[in-house]
């Protein structure tokens, strides 16, 4: 789709509608500097709706022209867009959707510049991080304090087929039937289908407040854009801060096919629950897929056996083919989840009680030396096994997809991982298939990032 070529004003809505000229003044310098390319960069993923490439760079380069601006105004602040993608407009109007996201975007994108450079996030401690990611979340209105737990989590990849689509599209229209809503990692494919079908669902119900929860990150942003039916879309300040955001907000969790991304986020969540601190903390977690999908989810399965062990696998059930049950059972999830928080008097809205241990908050920068240095090794404990193992599947994401993990390959070669043996060939066994099952990237020949070496 190609860019518009004038200057396109756009007023906004909710929370920024309203501001005081020092406000205005505050918001113009919070965007300078690096914050502005951030701002641009993300501005621009919003805009770019219906998008079929994941290459980063890719859509940097196409859009290379476009830039977007604030402009203060009496009444408060409005962006100027120039050479925005078209496919944002309608008759030449921006679309409301993307319109309340590209504003979602500035609101988060200031926000936690302004917090951190005054100094209002203790990033240096466990529970400094986990406070400013409920601050986060806080300040973009998704902690709701009046209602039930129904909050469901789907993780799953966006280069999946169209089988799994439907399949993850079916699912999420019985869970809209149950009265439970949708989050997801905002992009395509299995973040997209869920909240499709769910929306169809809360319909049927004539549920008019149906959340579609996106959350997403500055570095993945471009190659996942949220997709339309997104209502409550958060930007997390990085992949650490949104993984601990999916876990804090859910009720339970539906993993659906995917690539490394869903692996990372699945390795994620396992290093939390095999902590002893968290045994008795319920976060139920099914896989499901279509019955085509039974092969992929048996490597999963068979790679989390050989490197974390059987206990990590007591912390999930896998359901293949089975969109009616998986519903009923997240349903009477759900209620489990709010009866004991309930009985330990905990906030239905964010899980506080779950521990997460320091190295899983740390942002991990996928640098070749870092990569080099991870230790995959069956000597480690399982908690940190999976710490690192989680750690290389995020930077195999990064060489796929960001633009600093594609110019570090493109510089320096591909990641070399180093692993024991028995390691290395569950690693290959599965990056294998994610390639062979072409769920690394969309579209083009994939060639791999990474290589594995005893």
């Amino acid at each position: 789709m190609s860019p518009r070529t004038d200057i396109v004003e756009v007023m906004p809505e909710g929370s920024l509608e309203v501001l005081s000229q020092q406000e205005v003044s505050r918001l113009r310098d919070a965007t300078a500097g690096e914050q502005r390319e951030i701002l641009r960069r993300c501005a621009l993923a919003v805009l770019n709706v219906g998008s079929e490439s994941d290459d980063t760079r890719e859509i940097l380069e196409r859009y290379a022209d476009f830039e977007v601006s604030i402009v203060q105004q009496d009444r408060g602040v409005k962006l100027a867009l120039k050479n925005a993608p078209e496919s944002a407009f309608v008759d030449g109007k921006m679309i409301r959707g993307i319109r309340e996201q590209l504003f979602a975007v500035l609101r988060d994108v200031v926000y936690v510049n302004a917090k951190v450079m005054a100094g209002h996030f203790d990033l240096a401690t466990s529970d400094g991080i986990t406070d400013a990611v409920f601050r986060i979340l806080r300040n973009a209105g998704v902690l709701k304090t009046q209602r039930d737990p129904n909050l469901v989590v789907c993780w799953g990849g966006h280069a999946i087929g169209r089988e799994e689509y439907d399949y993850t599209k079916e699912l999420g229209y019985e869970l809209g039937l149950r009265g439970l809503d949708v989050c997801t990692g905002c992009g395509a494919g299995a973040m997209k289908g869920p909240m499709k079908g769910a929306a169809i669902g809360h319909a049927k119900q004539r549920i008019r407040q149906g959340r579609y929860v996106g959350i997403t990150e500055p570095g993945i942003i471009a190659a996942e854009a949220p997709n339309p039916i997104v209502n409550e879309l958060v930007i997390m300040p990085d992949i650490e801060k949104r993984l601990e955001a999916f876990v804090r907000l859910a009720h339970a969790i539906i993993v659906f096919p995917g690539g490394v991304g869903t692996a990372e986020e699945l390795l994620y969540l396992l290093g939390i629950l095999m902590q002893p601190e968290n045994r008795d903390v319920p976060v139920p977690c099914i896989l499901t897929g279509p019955a085509s999908s039974q092969a992929y989810f048996e490597s999963i399965d068979r790679f989390i056996a050989a490197t974390l062990g059987d206990e990590a696998r007591q912390h999930y059930r896998i359901e293949i083919d089975q969109p009616l049950r998986v519903a009923a059972l997240v349903a009477e999830s759900v209620r489990d989840v709010a009866q004991f928080r309930h009985g330990e008097t905990d906030a239905y809205y964010f899980n506080w009680r779950l521990n997460i241990e320091h190295d899983l908050q740390q942002p991990f920068s996928a640098t070749h030396d870092a990569m080099a240095d991870l230790e995959l090794s069956r000597d480690r404990s399982p908690h940190d096994l999976a710490v690192d193992l989680r750690r290389a599947f995020s930077g195999i994401v990064a060489g796929n997809v960001k633009e600093y993990g594609i110019k570090a390959i493109d510089a320096h070669g591909p990641f070399e991982l180093r692993a024991d043996k028995s390691i290395m060939q569950s690693l290959d066994e599965l990056l294998s298939g994610f390639v062979a099952q072409k769920r690394m990237r969309i579209a083009g020949v994939y060639e791999p990032c990474y290589r594995l070496t005893a």
